[in-house]
């Protein structure tokens, strides 16, 4: 599990007030969503698809790019999948990114996004 508040393509994505999940799995999936509505601090699903996203980070100079190609296709989701490219090859595990930019802070201030989320993952499992 990861949060960043890691890029502006989140708020396109799904707005102020959600943070955008990307889930390897269906069911921890379902299980963020669950733990957002329960806690207060809602998130919502992104396109999972690194078999149609990996080709964003292509580079000529590097291993890959931290950049994408193409603002346009699910940057977001991309974001999540170049963390997720960096686990350690051995790790078999489920995981899911949480990008929370837009629900992070209001007027300029912290609102905490994030601490009920994972609280309310722990419960539920």
């Amino acid at each position: 599990y990861d949060q960043a508040t890691l890029t502006g393509a989140q708020l396109v994505a799904v707005g102020k007030k959600h943070a955008g999940i990307l889930a390897k799995s269906k069911e921890l999936e379902d299980r963020m969503v669950d733990a957002g509505l329960s806690s207060g601090d809602l998130c919502f699903p992104l396109l999972y698809a690194p078999e149609l996203l990996k080709s964003e980070f292509k580079s000529q100079v590097a291993d890959m790019k931290n950049s994408v190609k193409d603002r346009g296709n699910a940057q977001c989701s991309c974001a999540g999948h170049f963390i997720e490219s960096h686990l350690d090859e051995s790790y078999q595990n489920d995981y899911v990114h949480c990008d929370m930019a837009g629900p992070q802070d209001r007027n300029e201030r912290a609102t905490g996004y994030g601490v009920a989320l994972i609280l309310g993952y722990r419960v539920r499992r």
